[in-house]
């Protein structure tokens, strides 16, 4: 449910409630309410601030998960498929862009303004093995490119992985992970 909810915009919210509630109080002379306002509401109201400058929004999925493929994922998906279609679909913090770190071990990340962008995310039955489709806006690296990689990625994604790349559009890419049987 967290990864669902932006703390940014939480700290937001709880901060100016309680800060307006702090200068209520102050102006109405209830000194206690007033310093709780004060001593909480702003460091909240900060903190939700922070978060929101360096927040990272969720990856959307491109299209709906179907039943077959949600039964399809529950009996095929690795481990690894699993953990990063969690971590793109949540919220994060401090981070420049999704799966940053990655991009970077493959040589994909030359700085912020050539790295390889993940739009969006889905699910796909490919030969009957579970496919989870990461789709790139890479206008830096072309489909050549990526392709001599492909044994690097395969390699990191872990055993049971191949990689699948196929060009969708001008500097538009779909890295497709299969589970391997």
């Amino acid at each position: 449910m967290l990864a669902k909810l932006s703390l940014g915009t939480l700290g937001l919210s709880l901060g100016s409630l309680i800060t307006v509630v702090g200068f209520y109080a102050y102006f109405n002379d209830y000194a206690t309410l007033n310093l709780a306002g004060f001593f909480y509401g702003i460091p909240l109201l900060l903190g939700g601030l922070a978060l929101k400058a360096a927040e990272l929004k969720p990856v959307p999925f491109t299209q709906p998960t179907s039943p077959d493929i949600l039964e399809l994922r529950e009996k095929q998906a690795t481990q690894i498929q699993n953990q990063i279609r969690k971590d793109v679909r949540r919220y994060r913090y401090g981070q420049d862009a999704h799966l940053d770190d990655s991009l970077e071990r493959f040589g994909l990340n030359p700085s912020d303004e050539a790295r390889p962008v993940l739009v969006g995310i889905r699910e796909e039955n490919v030969e009957g093995c579970y496919a989870l489709i990461l789709e790139f806006d890479s206008p830096q690296f072309p489909l050549e490119i990526w392709q001599q990689k492909q044994e690097k990625i395969e390699k990191f994604f872990g055993p049971g992985i191949s990689v699948e790349f196929k060009e969708t559009g001008k500097n538009r890419l779909d890295v497709a992970l299969i589970t391997t049987p």
